[in-house]
């Protein structure tokens, strides 16, 4: 063979070379990166089950200490929490020390301190669990079981970005009203046999009071961000106006994703991508309500989109309510874990999850099973979606690679 044949004949084997190893390790990185998220999956169905159990044998720190240290700027509690139990037994039993209207909002809500300094949120069961709240998708009063159940779907999810929900019977003649504030107390009357309040908000009002079965009030406790994390409120940009007949720009321009991408801060880092995970959340549990959202300050985009106020959900089981996924179907990007995650949790799993992690909960059952087998179905719909992404753009488009590692030192 001439020698220059034989240059062009090494050539052409180091160019399949080049391509063959380049081939194999980007597959190796995502087929052990598939791996961790089966490994993750597996590890968080063994923990769905909680114990509200009070002990913290191997540990002198109070319970809000530990919840405190949980807190980073990609998450709020870490994937492995053995003293989760006990952080919530204490949200469900501790003593109320102080009781205080709600801070700014719309819905009626109280602000409570518990033993030890915790400030915790109290919502007021509103509904029986059957009742289905017609009209607009945000309709209705705040739905505390939907709380509840928020959160643990945030667990099954993997996000991880939802405070920590517990539901809790309070008495509210014997452990509210004792320590409560002359604002709050200035709300409760009584209508029949049942202690009643109506606290201060937005929309709170004297003739649309909540009301306990006699003294004792069904609700959900939200526990508190630690303070050393204060939030930045960001205006959502797929919000919608509540204007009759005034559509928001995203509703009617296709390409509404293209502008918000060339805006701070989703035009980098992870902020759009937890919009889409957002998205994927709300839609499954029928939040239309998410107008606004919180990040922590300073954060320049890289901190993690909190999932808080959740309880406009869970208002009807028959509503799917489409638009809300419009960040995924307009952007068609989605993150490889939560893509990994959500077909993991198909074929009935997400329903069987969600049931045997509420099962704890003092407030069990937390969702009717309506609720449960909607889920299912909008998993389904999600699932689709991407698809025709994929489709349409290919996946090595759609499905983004954004992993994190996220320290707890």
């Amino acid at each position: 063979m001439k020698l220059k044949q034989r240059v062009v004949l090494l050539a052409i084997l180091l160019v399949i070379f080049i391509f063959t190893k380049v081939f194999l390790i980007d597959n190796l990185d995502t087929s052990a990166a598939n791996r961790e998220d089966q490994r993750a999956f597996h590890r968080m169905m063994a923990s769905l089950h909680v114990e509200l159990d009070p002990r913290l044998d191997h540990t002198l720190q109070s319970p809000w200490e530990i919840a405190a240290q949980w807190v980073v700027p990609r998450e709020v509690y870490p994937e492995e929490t053995p003293e989760l139990g006990a952080v919530m037994h204490a949200m469900t039993t501790k003593k109320i020390i102080k009781a205080d209207v709600g801070y700014k909002g719309t819905q009626l809500k109280a602000l409570l301190i518990l033993e030890g300094g915790q400030k915790v949120v109290f919502k007021p069961k509103r509904y029986a669990r059957d009742y289905v709240v017609e009209g607009e998708p945000y309709a209705g009063y705040d739905r505390h079981n939907a709380e509840v159940a928020a959160f643990h779907l945030d667990r099954i999810l993997g996000f991880r970005r939802a405070p920590l929900v517990v539901g809790r019977f309070v008495n509210l003649r014997t452990e509210i009203k004792p320590v409560a504030t002359e604002q709050l107390l200035g709300t409760f009357m009584t209508v029949g046999n049942n202690t009643c309040f109506y606290g201060k908000c937005y929309y709170c009002r004297e003739t649309e009071p909540a009301c306990a079965d006699g003294d004792i009030m069904e609700g959900s406790v939200t526990l508190w961000l630690p303070d050393v994390w204060p939030l930045q409120k960001h205006r959502h940009p797929w919000g919608r106006t509540y204007r009759e007949g005034k559509l928001a720009r995203w509703e009617y321009d296709e390409s509404y994703c293209d502008a918000v991408k060339k805006t701070s801060p989703y035009d980098s880092g992870p902020r759009l991508l937890d919009i889409i995970d957002t998205a994927i959340f709300d839609y499954l549990i029928g939040n239309a309500d998410r107008h606004h959202y919180e990040s922590f300050q300073d954060d320049e985009g890289a901190s993690m989109l909190i999932l808080l106020d959740n309880a406009k959900s869970f208002g009807n089981p028959a509503l799917d309510e489409r638009s809300i996924l419009a960040p995924l179907y307009q952007c068609c990007i989605i993150r490889v874990s939560t893509w990994n995650r959500l077909n993991y949790l198909k074929n009935g799993v997400l329903k069987s999850a969600l049931k045997t992690a509420m099962s704890h909960d003092p407030i069990s059952p937390v969702l009717s099973d309506p609720h449960l087998d909607a889920l299912d179905q909008r998993l389904l719909s999600i699932l689709a979606t991407v698809k025709q992404c994929t489709d349409q753009f290919g996946p090595d488009v759609v499905l983004v690679e954004d992993r994190m590692t996220l320290s707890h030192l």
